[in-house]
């Protein structure tokens, strides 16, 4: 499933690094409407985990995960799946909208939850998700894959660690999509009561990353729009759409997504992202270096005192999340991602759909 043409399927794959014993940290797959459930596991095998059991309405989709995931059995249903006490941790990309209600489900049977992004579409799921938390004490985590599985990204989260562009002040974001054949994509990809709108679904990769490089802990969504520019047969897709944000510390964000990837680039969409620092500035070019033909991806430009550099991290870097997500769940830790980081990203792609002044 590492399909780099097409998004929906993109699953990345990496080199094994265990932080458990095999057998130790029992996953599982539940609602498979999303390829990104591939990604997930990816990540969390790599780390570890055993997949033991999949679940879905659809027997084909269960069909093609086994083969990705030799060890899942197929589950009669998702309750077989939430009283097997042998499961810690459930993976889900289940059809947008419906996301919270699993993710409910999931933390009331004493469970960790793993979702793709968007977590939720809206702010009513997003205060029944935070009472859950709070009642079961269970994670509600998310798969905000253009940043913890893309080691461009990761490399640049090091680099200002390190200090290596002083502050970061200001984000840029870009994240062009493919819609390629809409005859190929489910129906409620189309409808926005289900997919949630541009800005909370691909946006939210945008936002999270704000927060992230920033050290951002809320923000205020300045202005966001939305518009249908080129689907005029889909009219509840939102195929273009841009926002501004300003967080509690000053630092600020423009970032725009869209589904207008053209057939002739190679890959699914050219993901870049620019941080500015007071000392400094980082540029990724995640997916794609343009023009190269080389087929090469994870591009990392670094610009400060000391000069110009361009690191290619492909393969050297690693996806640290997916561990530091079984130890947390083990160690009831927060290493990976905090509670509170993964609802703040969620409730301001919201905000910002909800803000968005429809201009095409």
């Amino acid at each position: 499933m590492g399909n780099s043409s097409d998004g929906m399927n993109y699953a990345p794959k990496g080199k094994p690094n265990p932080v458990v014993e095999k057998g130790e940290f029992m996953i599982a797959a539940v609602a498979l409407d999303h390829g990104h459930i591939y990604g997930m596991c990816n990540g969390l095998v790599e780390a570890g985990a055993v997949v033991k059991w999949v679940y879905d309405p659809d027997p084909e989709k269960v069909k093609a995960f086994q083969k990705a995931f030799p060890d899942a059995m197929a589950a009669r249903s998702e309750e077989q799946v939430l009283e097997d006490p042998e499961v810690k941790l459930v993976c889900g990309a289940a059809v947008t909208s419906k996301r919270c209600a699993l993710g409910l489900r999931v933390m009331a049977a004493g469970k960790d939850y793993f979702t793709d992004k968007a977590p939720l579409t809206t702010l009513e799921q997003l205060e029944d998700a935070k009472a859950m938390v709070a009642k079961t004490g269970r994670k509600y985590m998310v798969y905000y894959s253009e940043r913890i599985h893309v080691e461009a990204t990761v490399f640049a989260g090091q680099l200002i660690e390190e200090g290596a562009i002083g502050t970061p002040i200001h984000v840029d974001g870009f994240g062009p999509h493919r819609v390629g054949d809409p005859s190929k994509r489910p129906d409620w990809f189309f409808k926005k009561e289900y997919y949630g709108g541009i800005l909370c679904d691909i946006g939210s990769h945008q936002i999270e990353q704000f927060l992230y490089y920033c050290n951002v802990k809320d923000a205020e969504v300045r202005y966001s729009q939305v518009g249908n520019y080129g689907h005029p047969d889909y009219p509840e897709l939102e195929d273009f759409g841009d926002a501004v944000l300003v967080g509690d510390n000053g630092a600020t964000q423009h970032f725009r997504v869209d589904w207008f990837t053209p057939d002739g680039l190679s890959t699914w969409g050219d993901g870049r992202t620019f941080i500015l620092g007071t000392e400094g500035y980082i540029e990724l070019r995640k997916y794609v270096n343009v023009g190269t033909g080389d087929g090469s991806a994870d591009h990392v430009f670094l610009v400060n005192k000391e000069g110009e550099k361009h690191f290619e991290v492909s393969g050297k870097v690693g996806y640290p999340f997916f561990g530091q997500l079984i130890l947390d769940c083990i160690n009831r830790t927060e290493n990976a991602m905090t509670q509170e980081h993964a609802f703040k990203a969620a409730e301001l792609c919201v905000k910002a759909e909800l803000a968005a002044q429809k201009i095409k």
